[in-house]
């Protein structure tokens, strides 16, 4: 059967909406565009090879991306040296394409990047490698990925889809595309308006955490549970909306300032990252303080990390802020291990960190245990009865079970 998708970057972007397509009965290709972390489990990945899709290998596999109707880029933009985004694989997967491109493809680009990127970057890719015009031979258009890898209540079956074409023809062919996939279309009035959607859900996200973070650290040294002034605020219907502290922000989309790329730069993004980027810094010093006050040194405390990936009940370690504590724990003489169901083998600065086997009695035998990441299969009341001494970074545990952030 030909296929009638193209998802071009098959990483946290590109294999859910390819597991969405094939859901909804649409033939899909996937190619890679570098080495990806696969947000889905092998057996995810098994049941969509078993109902439609295919990921072409060898010389001839590209060629097939001529007879798709639609192509859907979404690579990884990873923060570049000069601190803005690399587009690098979104290069190779323009080119890729645009060297089989047909007429009348719509072409869509979901991968985070900073407005402008689809107009100004990716069609002139495209046009030059395809001899094709962006709105006249083919549709582009600018789409942002709004996955919540493991996010059972919000799919992309029943998260709107914002879409900005070049022209209101390509707006509409984008829009026939994503209505196959979504309940609701949300039309913007062009790609820099889509992309600028991106970039201010990304950003709220980030400077949320941000503050919430700062409250963290004040309120501890206030000596207020923050935890429970969570709980009252939240309560509010209006007005007001609950982010929660962390030992660090980790995933795949990364905050952006556009610093020195607008007339004006998001001066409390830039503040929300040094904030953000500070927090496995307080928690090694947190851990410090904790053992000291039971004793102990951190030079040579056997400490124990539960949940070292970024997000819960995922195995991916994109920008997870567990490296970095690991790293300052290790530097102070500490003697690491850690624990997570998720993860096999762990390496920290090329050095393999010992894996827990037995949790419960990892916790017990543990100066002191960190949780990072809240999995589910967890039992947070048996760790905190177990552990000699427990300091939760994510408010898990039951009140007065632990120390908290």
């Amino acid at each position: 059967m030909p296929a009638d998708l193209a998802v071009i970057g098959l990483g946290p972007y590109g294999l859910p909406l390819a597991q969405a397509a094939v859901a909804a009965g649409i033939p899909t290709l996937g190619y890679r565009t570098g080495p990806e972390a696969d947000p889905l489990t092998p057996a995810e990945v098994r049941r969509m090879l078993a109902t439609g899709f295919r990921t072409p290998t060898g010389p001839t596999g590209p060629a097939e991306l001529g007879r798709v109707r639609t192509a859907v880029i979404c690579a990884p933009t990873p923060p570049g040296a000069d601190g803005g985004l690399d587009l690098t694989q979104v290069e190779a997967a323009a080119r890729t394409l645009a060297a089989h491109m047909r007429p009348h493809t719509t072409v869509i680009l979901e991968s985070p990047v900073r407005p402008g990127t689809t107009e100004d970057f990716l069609r002139p890719l495209l046009e030059q490698g395809s001899g094709l015009r962006a709105g006249r031979d083919f549709h582009l258009a600018y789409s942002p990925s709004r996955v919540d890898p493991g996010n059972r209540d919000f799919t992309p079956a029943n998260t709107p889809k914002v879409i900005g074409g070049l022209t209101p023809a390509c707006t509409e062919s984008a829009a026939a595309f994503y209505s196959r996939l979504t309940d609701k279309v949300v039309r913007a009035r062009g790609p820099r308006e889509a992309e600028t959607v991106q970039l201010l859900e990304t950003n709220f996200r980030h400077v949320n955490i941000a503050l919430v973070n700062e409250m963290a650290v004040l309120c501890d040294d206030l000596g207020v549970d923050l935890w429970d002034v969570l709980r009252c605020a939240e309560t509010k219907p209006f007005g007001f909306h609950a982010f929660r502290p962390g030992p660090g922000v980790g995933g795949h989309s990364v905050p952006q300032d556009l610093t020195g790329r607008a007339p004006h730069s998001l001066r409390m993004v830039e503040l929300a990252q040094q904030v953000n980027a500070q927090m496995p810094r307080y928690v090694v010093q947190r851990a410090a303080a904790l053992l000291n006050e039971h004793g102990k040194s951190a030079r040579g405390a056997r400490i124990l990390l539960l949940g070292v990936t970024y997000k819960a009940d995922l195995a991916d370690q994109q920008a997870t802020p567990a490296e970095e504590i690991a790293t300052r724990l290790m530097s102070m003489g500490a003697a690491v291990s850690y624990h997570d169901p998720h993860i096999p083998s762990w390496n920290v600065a090329d050095r393999p960190v010992p894996r827990a086997d037995s949790l419960y009695e990892a916790a017990a035998d543990a100066d002191l245990t960190i949780l990072l990441q809240q999995h589910r299969t967890y039992d947070l009341q048996g760790l905190s009865v177990k552990a000699q001494l427990l300091l939760d970074t994510r408010g898990a545990t039951p009140t007065g079970a632990a120390h908290r952030l």
